[in-house]
């Protein structure tokens, strides 16, 4: 199951804009939107798990993990805001870790065990951005520097961040923004010369310098072809070079070959395919390739390996080696300048022995796992991975079955028993299951040792447990919004020695900018505390330690320059980036919003008396009611008692009646608790009553309720002819 990870620069740099008046961003989330329409074609892709991760802080960069599903994915990459730093460095940290979330808990990487090239989980991640420099919240980087702390257990076992089926590609966006007269030139895209790119070499990916849109466009396809099943490893020659061969296609070895100058055949980089199985749809293999160290059982902890294992070849023809029945490997090699000499050398019945260094017992350089060899139709270059020193057992296992009849003889043991000690542990149980296959199922005994410590065991474990409670964390930060901060945090630079602004030449220049005389050096001597923060006006804006340019209006320019003077000149009282007007503005639907203002308040001290009734505030909507904290909320409840009473004949049944009924009593209940005769508070509650039922209006009702218990009702029945010709009432 490919993993294709997309990493997006969501800095404010991506907001500049390209010939077609679209931003950097919008053209970074076509290019995912038109990558995946291009890897549907494939019907492998119907497997593929999609990632999206940006330059936010994490764990807030990653949008799309292992969990969530294609909709999430889409729906978090139409969102993507550009508004941040460039911390590429970070956000490439933070990939690889989310790649490597499950390898310690699946066991993938097999520490200390050999390295399976059929374990592997094929990860691509692509990274979209702008190619410009690098910034944290220290200033610019000139180089690319990945995080050496990583919250993830276990990263110390091996020396880089990535793995060796994990590669990047980058597609650096370099569109002009004004239109180009010259004709586009067509061909190879060419690498771009920013930081990413020997990142991306490193893993075994590349680099793409993408101009126009029509570049975009043939990388994204060069990309899909890239999505292929394997892993990288470093093929370095050892020995001297071979001999040259003549034009009648034989060995001359009178033409010296120029071994001290270095070729690009003697180390590359390269990718080996792991194919899948036809049957079962994944792959599956016998042999490891051997560590670079020899497993001791006195090691207190594991050496840290490298990501790509470092594979010597030597260049010595010879007669590539396999019997019946004997499990093998075959990978086939990417193209690469050492598949080009190897082919162009025309000799498929040859091979060159490969080696790990110091994975042996007595051996510095090792004994051979295996050899490179062209294939008959010399089309490609493959590795046969066999046994470890397979020159050694292949001819016993010849002579067990071909002369002894699997009754092998003492001499025959002695030598099967002495290359058991030149084996690194690992191998025996591979080789156990190879034997049994042949149909010699007890050489190899049943007690086998892996070859290491207790301590290496039990603290493999442990790592695998810490990793599990790790995952399950981060996997629960996937999706949420990093915490909203107030306001700008300004950094203490007291001891770094005097400010700027105790430079005569400071001074200068801002009286040539303003015009205006030079401030007292009391003014400028501004103190700096810790903790202290400058508060700005759009609280959706992502505080930074500078303002982003962009996220300033067109409109707002003169007003934002004025409000930076006069901060930075101290001319004005209000000094926290806005005017004393900005201070108190909120918008009128939000006026009176006192709900949400009392959740911003701390929780106040309980009461002395537990037994007193709790005080609601009365400040905000006069007409939104605390339905928990009423009393009574329909007066029939209180007055009339329950309703499940036995209906007397002749009661009128009408709703009408019982709503107009509800209310008059609900009114009354009111009026108690005012001064007058009973008659005039009916002949008021009777004209409210008529109002609110003309005008159709519960807000009348309402209203009234509020006000009653403070305007007389004598006064107000006396001027009833005056309030019913008001439309306001």
């Amino acid at each position: 199951m490919p993993i294709l990870l997309f990493l997006i620069d969501t800095s404010a740099s991506m907001n500049q804009r390209t010939d077609l008046g679209t931003s950097y961003l919008d053209t970074a989330k076509g290019a995912v939107e038109l990558f995946l329409k291009l890897r549907a074609r494939d019907p492998a892709s119907r497997g593929d798990r999609y990632m999206l991760v940006t330059y936010d802080e994490p764990p807030y960069c990653i949008k799309a993990g292992w969990k969530e599903n294609h909709a999430t994915f889409m729906s978090e990459l139409k969102n993507l805001q550009a508004s941040g730093l460039t911390t590429l460095g970070q956000a490439l940290r933070s990939s690889f870790d989310l790649l490597n979330l499950n390898r310690l808990i699946s066991g993938i990487d097999n520490y200390g065990q050999g390295r399976n090239p059929f374990f592997l989980e094929p990860s691509i991640l692509i990274t979209i951005t702008d190619g410009n420099k690098l910034t944290s919240t220290a200033g610019i980087q000139e180089e690319l520097h990945l995080p050496l702390n990583s919250p993830l257990p276990g990263s110390e076992l091996t020396q880089e961040p990535f793995r060796w089926d994990q590669r990047l590609f980058a597609l650096v966006l370099r569109l002009p923004g004004l239109a180009s007269t010259e004709p586009e030139q067509l061909g190879s895209v060419p690498t771009d010369e920013s930081a990413i790119t020997q990142m991306c070499e490193v893993t075994g990916g590349r680099s793409y310098c993408v101009r126009t849109q029509r570049m975009l466009n043939q990388c994204l396809e060069s990309l899909v072809q890239k999505v292929q099943s394997g892993v990288v490893i470093n093929f370095e020659k050892t020995g001297p070079d071979p001999l040259l061969i003549g034009e009648d296609g034989l060995m001359d070895s009178f033409k010296p070959s120029n071994s001290s100058a270095a070729q690009p055949w003697h180390s590359c980089h390269k990718l080996i395919y792991v194919r899948p199985n036809s049957k079962s749809g994944v792959p599956v293999g016998h042999w490891p390739i051997p560590e670079s160290f020899w497993p001791d059982q006195n090691l207190p902890s594991l050496p840290p390996r490298t990501s790509h294992p470092v594979v010597k070849f030597s260049c010595i023809d010879c007669e590539p080696m396999v019997i019946d029945k004997l499990p093998f490997d075959k990978y086939e090699l990417e193209p690469s300048p050492l598949t080009q000499y190897i082919l162009e050398r025309k000799s498929p019945h040859t091979c060159w022995q490969v080696f790990v260094t110091s994975s042996g017992k007595y051996n510095e350089l090792g004994y051979p796992f295996g050899y490179l060899k062209a294939s008959t139709t010399l089309t490609c270059v493959n590795l046969f991975v066999m046994p470890y020193n397979y020159p050694v057992l292949l001819p016993l296992l010849d002579d067990l079955f071909k002369v002894h009849k699997l009754k092998p003889n003492l001499k025959w043991r002695q030598a099967f028993d002495s290359y058991l000690k030149t084996l690194p542990p690992y191998y025996l149980l591979p080789l156990k299951k190879a034997l049994r296959m042949m149909g010699a199922p007890n050489l190899i005994s049943d007690n086998l040792d892996c070859g290491l410590s207790y301590s290496v065991i039990s603290y493999l474990k442990k790592l695998s447990q810490q990793t599990k409670i790790e995952s399950e964390r981060i996997l629960a930060s996937v999706g949420k919004k990093p915490p909203q901060e107030i306001g700008i945090k300004v950094k203490n630079h007291s001891g770094g020695g005097l400010s700027l602004t105790h430079s005569k030449n400071f001074r200068k220049l801002l009286k040539k900018i303003t015009g205006e005389t030079s401030p007292r050096l009391t003014e400028l001597n501004t103190k700096e505390f810790a903790g202290f923060q400058v508060g700005f006006l759009n609280k959706d804006l992502k505080p930074q330690t500078y303002r982003n340019a962009y996220d300033v209006s067109r409109r707002g320019l003169l007003d934002q320059l004025t409000r930076m003077r006069s901060n930075l000149l101290k001319t004005h009282k209000f000094i926290v980036g806005q005017d004393e007007d900005s201070l108190h503005s909120v918008p009128v639907a939000q006026m009176g919003n006192y709900q949400e203002y009392l959740k911003t308040l701390a929780s106040p001290l309980r009461e002395i008396d537990p037994d007193q009734p709790k005080r609601l505030h009365t400040f905000g909507n006069p007409f939104k009611q605390d339905k928990k904290g009423m009393m009574i909320d329909e007066a029939d409840e209180f007055v009339t008692g329950p309703q499940n009473k036995v209906k007397r004949p002749g009661e009128p049944n009408s709703p009408l009646s019982s709503k107009r009924r509800r209310k008059y009593e609900r009114i009354f209940i009111l009026l108690e608790g005012v001064q007058g005769p009973l008659a005039v508070k009916k002949q008021f509650v009777e004209f409210t009553i008529k109002e609110a039922a003309r005008f159709k209006r519960r807000v009348l009702i309402q209203y009234l309720e509020k006000v009653l218990e403070k305007i007389d009702p004598y006064h107000l029945l006396n001027n009833v002819n005056h309030v019913n010709s008001r439309s306001s009432c």
